[in-house]
């Protein structure tokens, strides 16, 4: 089994990935982590990941832009992965939901974790992409 973390924070992951049942799994070869980090794929010098909402208001929230480049690219390195988008507005996932799906199969999970990161738009560029999203 494969995990690819897609963060702006690719350093807070080495401590948990390296102790606990994780790292007894990857001792095994039961799994292998990766984590790649966001601003890699960002387009403009400051590498950014985030900016104002769109019509103002407070916060910030992320670009679709680089999260949209990490996804096709880890899709078209790891044989393009189904895209799972969580959201706090979707439909909670399950155990028994989870064990309709194909087993053995690729998944990207996309989460949702800022307040209006995946709004009007974004959402619309999201269907555009070429891997499945089941929401």
């Amino acid at each position: 089994m494969q995990f690819h973390v897609v963060t702006i924070f690719p350093e807070l992951f080495a401590s948990p990935l390296s102790v606990s049942l994780l790292k007894k799994a990857q001792d095994r070869g039961l799994v292998t982590c990766h984590v790649h980090n966001l601003r890699d794929y960002t387009a403009d010098k400051h590498r950014s990941t985030d900016d104002a909402p769109y019509g103002g208001g407070p916060g910030m929230v992320m670009k679709p832009e680089p999260i949209f480049a990490a996804l096709e690219a880890l899709g078209r390195r790891l044989e393009r992965p189904k895209r799972l988008l969580l959201s706090p507005q979707g439909t909670p996932l399950t155990q028994q939901r989870s064990a309709s799906w194909p087993p053995n199969r690729l998944w990207s999970w996309c989460a949702d974790a800022m307040k209006g990161s995946m709004s009007g738009s974004e959402r619309w560029s999201m269907r555009k992409c070429r891997s499945a999203i089941m929401c």
